[in-house]
Protein backbone atom coordinates (compact mmCIF):
# COMPACT_ATOMS: atom_id res chain seq x y z
CA UNK A 1 0.00 0.00 0.00
CA UNK A 2 1.07 3.32 -0.84
CA UNK A 3 0.54 6.48 1.26
CA UNK A 4 0.57 10.35 -0.08
CA UNK A 5 2.46 11.66 3.13
CA UNK A 6 4.20 15.05 3.69
CA UNK A 7 6.22 14.73 6.72
CA UNK A 8 9.28 14.76 5.23
CA UNK A 9 8.61 17.66 2.83
CA UNK A 10 10.70 16.24 0.31
CA UNK A 11 9.07 14.52 -2.40
CA UNK A 12 11.74 11.28 -2.75
CA UNK A 13 12.05 10.77 1.12
CA UNK A 14 7.81 10.97 1.57
CA UNK A 15 7.23 8.48 -1.34
CA UNK A 16 9.36 5.98 0.52
CA UNK A 17 8.08 7.04 3.91
CA UNK A 18 4.41 6.39 1.94
CA UNK A 19 5.41 3.24 1.00
CA UNK A 20 7.68 1.64 3.46
CA UNK A 21 6.81 0.70 6.85
CA UNK A 22 10.14 0.15 8.20
CA UNK A 23 11.41 3.86 6.65
CA UNK A 24 8.33 5.46 8.41
CA UNK A 25 9.25 3.88 11.99
CA UNK A 26 12.85 4.96 11.54
CA UNK A 27 11.78 8.67 11.03
CA UNK A 28 9.68 8.06 13.92
CA UNK A 29 12.30 6.97 16.19
CA UNK A 30 15.01 10.20 14.48
CA UNK A 31 11.88 12.43 15.22
CA UNK A 32 13.44 13.70 18.55
CA UNK A 33 15.79 16.95 19.34
CA UNK A 34 15.83 17.47 15.52
CA UNK A 35 13.49 19.50 13.03
CA UNK A 36 10.72 17.12 11.75
CA UNK A 37 11.56 17.26 8.35
CA UNK A 38 15.28 16.12 9.22
CA UNK A 39 13.72 13.12 11.35
CA UNK A 40 11.55 12.02 8.31
CA UNK A 41 14.26 12.56 5.26
CA UNK A 42 16.75 10.42 7.30
CA UNK A 43 15.22 6.68 6.09
CA UNK A 44 15.58 8.65 2.30
CA UNK A 45 18.88 9.99 2.99
CA UNK A 46 19.67 6.04 4.61
CA UNK A 47 18.56 3.93 2.09
CA UNK A 48 20.40 5.98 -0.67
CA UNK A 49 24.07 5.87 1.07
CA UNK A 50 23.26 2.15 1.20
CA UNK A 51 22.21 2.04 -2.28
CA UNK A 52 19.18 1.17 -2.03
CA UNK A 53 15.21 2.38 -2.79
CA UNK A 54 14.21 0.94 0.92
CA UNK A 55 15.33 -0.21 3.77
CA UNK A 56 15.95 -3.44 4.72
CA UNK A 57 15.95 -4.72 8.62
CA UNK A 58 17.72 -8.09 8.09
CA UNK A 59 20.46 -5.77 6.30
CA UNK A 60 20.46 -2.88 8.75
CA UNK A 61 20.63 -5.50 12.35
CA UNK A 62 23.57 -7.15 10.65
CA UNK A 63 25.79 -4.26 9.61
CA UNK A 64 28.76 -3.66 11.59
CA UNK A 65 27.57 -0.73 14.17
CA UNK A 66 31.03 0.68 13.14
CA UNK A 67 30.20 0.90 9.40
CA UNK A 68 26.61 1.69 9.86
CA UNK A 69 27.31 4.92 11.93
CA UNK A 70 29.26 6.13 9.61
CA UNK A 71 26.32 5.82 7.19
CA UNK A 72 25.26 8.10 9.67
CA UNK A 73 27.74 10.60 10.65
CA UNK A 74 29.18 11.03 6.72
CA UNK A 75 28.06 14.84 6.15
CA UNK A 76 25.19 16.40 5.93
CA UNK A 77 24.55 13.85 8.94
CA UNK A 78 21.51 11.51 9.30
CA UNK A 79 20.68 13.25 12.83
CA UNK A 80 21.92 15.70 15.35
CA UNK A 81 23.64 12.71 17.25
CA UNK A 82 24.62 10.23 14.31
CA UNK A 83 26.27 7.41 16.83
CA UNK A 84 23.77 6.81 19.28
CA UNK A 85 20.86 7.12 16.71
CA UNK A 86 22.52 4.30 14.38
CA UNK A 87 22.97 2.42 17.20
CA UNK A 88 18.67 2.72 18.18
CA UNK A 89 17.96 1.78 14.18
CA UNK A 90 19.90 -1.18 14.63
CA UNK A 91 18.15 -1.87 17.84
CA UNK A 92 15.18 -1.29 16.07
CA UNK A 93 15.97 -3.98 13.26
CA UNK A 94 16.83 -6.16 15.30
CA UNK A 95 13.71 -6.29 17.96
CA UNK A 96 11.82 -6.73 13.75
CA UNK A 97 14.23 -9.39 12.87
CA UNK A 98 13.93 -11.32 15.90
CA UNK A 99 9.71 -10.50 16.70
CA UNK A 100 8.40 -9.64 13.35
CA UNK A 101 10.58 -11.72 10.87
CA UNK A 102 12.10 -8.29 9.46
CA UNK A 103 8.87 -7.53 8.49
CA UNK A 104 7.60 -4.01 9.65
CA UNK A 105 4.15 -4.35 8.29
CA UNK A 106 3.63 -7.14 10.67
CA UNK A 107 3.85 -4.81 13.20
CA UNK A 108 0.12 -3.48 12.53
CA UNK A 109 -0.97 -7.02 11.12
CA UNK A 110 -3.23 -8.46 13.78
CA UNK A 111 -3.58 -6.00 15.71
CA UNK A 112 -7.56 -6.31 17.64
CA UNK A 113 -6.79 -3.08 19.30
CA UNK A 114 -5.81 -0.09 19.35
CA UNK A 115 -4.60 -0.88 22.82
CA UNK A 116 -2.84 -3.61 21.22
CA UNK A 117 -1.04 -1.89 18.62
CA UNK A 118 0.20 1.06 21.20
CA UNK A 119 1.57 -2.14 23.59
CA UNK A 120 3.22 -3.40 20.29
CA UNK A 121 4.37 0.06 19.36
CA UNK A 122 5.69 1.05 23.25
CA UNK A 123 7.70 -2.20 23.13
CA UNK A 124 10.12 -1.45 20.50
CA UNK A 125 13.30 0.02 21.51
CA UNK A 126 13.46 3.69 21.38
CA UNK A 127 9.62 4.12 21.92
CA UNK A 128 8.74 6.05 24.64
CA UNK A 129 4.71 5.90 25.11
CA UNK A 130 4.11 9.95 23.68
CA UNK A 131 6.51 8.38 20.62
CA UNK A 132 3.86 5.11 20.73
CA UNK A 133 0.77 7.47 20.70
CA UNK A 134 2.34 9.26 17.95
CA UNK A 135 2.99 6.91 15.78
CA UNK A 136 -0.29 5.25 16.38
CA UNK A 137 -2.10 8.22 15.58
CA UNK A 138 0.05 9.16 12.51
CA UNK A 139 -1.24 5.23 11.45
CA UNK A 140 -4.95 5.91 11.68
CA UNK A 141 -4.54 9.40 10.51
CA UNK A 142 -2.29 9.75 7.51
CA UNK A 143 -2.09 5.28 6.67
CA UNK A 144 -5.60 4.30 7.45
CA UNK A 145 -4.31 1.58 9.92
CA UNK A 146 -7.68 1.85 12.58
CA UNK A 147 -7.67 -0.56 15.05
CA UNK A 148 -11.13 -0.52 17.31
CA UNK A 149 -10.20 1.90 20.15
CA UNK A 150 -7.22 3.99 18.30
CA UNK A 151 -7.79 7.30 18.95
CA UNK A 152 -8.40 6.56 22.34
CA UNK A 153 -5.07 4.56 22.60
CA UNK A 154 -3.46 7.24 20.89
CA UNK A 155 -4.69 9.79 23.96
CA UNK A 156 -4.58 13.46 22.51
CA UNK A 157 -3.14 12.53 19.69
CA UNK A 158 -5.71 10.69 18.16
CA UNK A 159 -8.06 13.66 18.67
CA UNK A 160 -9.31 14.60 15.16
CA UNK A 161 -8.91 18.29 13.89
CA UNK A 162 -5.69 18.53 16.43
CA UNK A 163 -1.97 19.50 14.99
CA UNK A 164 -0.60 17.89 18.37
CA UNK A 165 2.32 16.32 16.37
CA UNK A 166 3.31 15.03 13.15
CA UNK A 167 0.70 12.86 13.25
CA UNK A 168 -1.66 16.05 11.89
CA UNK A 169 0.77 17.60 8.78
CA UNK A 170 -0.69 17.39 5.65
CA UNK A 171 1.72 19.57 4.07
CA UNK A 172 3.18 22.80 5.05
CA UNK A 173 0.54 24.81 6.19
CA UNK A 174 -0.18 22.14 8.89
CA UNK A 175 3.56 21.39 9.65
CA UNK A 176 3.32 25.59 10.42
CA UNK A 177 0.21 24.82 13.00
CA UNK A 178 1.76 21.73 14.58
CA UNK A 179 5.10 23.98 14.93
CA UNK A 180 2.99 26.95 17.11
CA UNK A 181 1.15 24.13 18.71
CA UNK A 182 4.08 22.82 20.14
CA UNK A 183 5.64 27.07 20.80
CA UNK A 184 2.62 26.85 22.89
CA UNK A 185 2.73 23.77 24.93
CA UNK A 186 6.76 24.27 25.71
CA UNK A 187 5.73 28.55 26.71
CA UNK A 188 3.01 26.76 29.24
CA UNK A 189 5.28 23.98 30.93
CA UNK A 190 8.21 26.69 30.93
CA UNK A 191 5.47 29.29 33.20
CA UNK A 192 4.34 26.53 34.96
CA UNK A 193 7.74 25.46 35.88
CA UNK A 194 8.42 29.05 37.38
Amino acid sequence: MTVDVHLAQHPEADALLGRSPLAALVGMLLDQQVPMEWAFTGPYTLATRLGEDDLDARRIAAMDPEEFAALFSTKPAIHRYPTSMAKRVQELCRHLVTHYEADAGALTRGADSGAELLRRLHALPGFGRQKAQIFLALLGKRFGITPEGWREAAGPYGEEGSYRSVADITGPESLARVRESKQRAKQVAKEASK
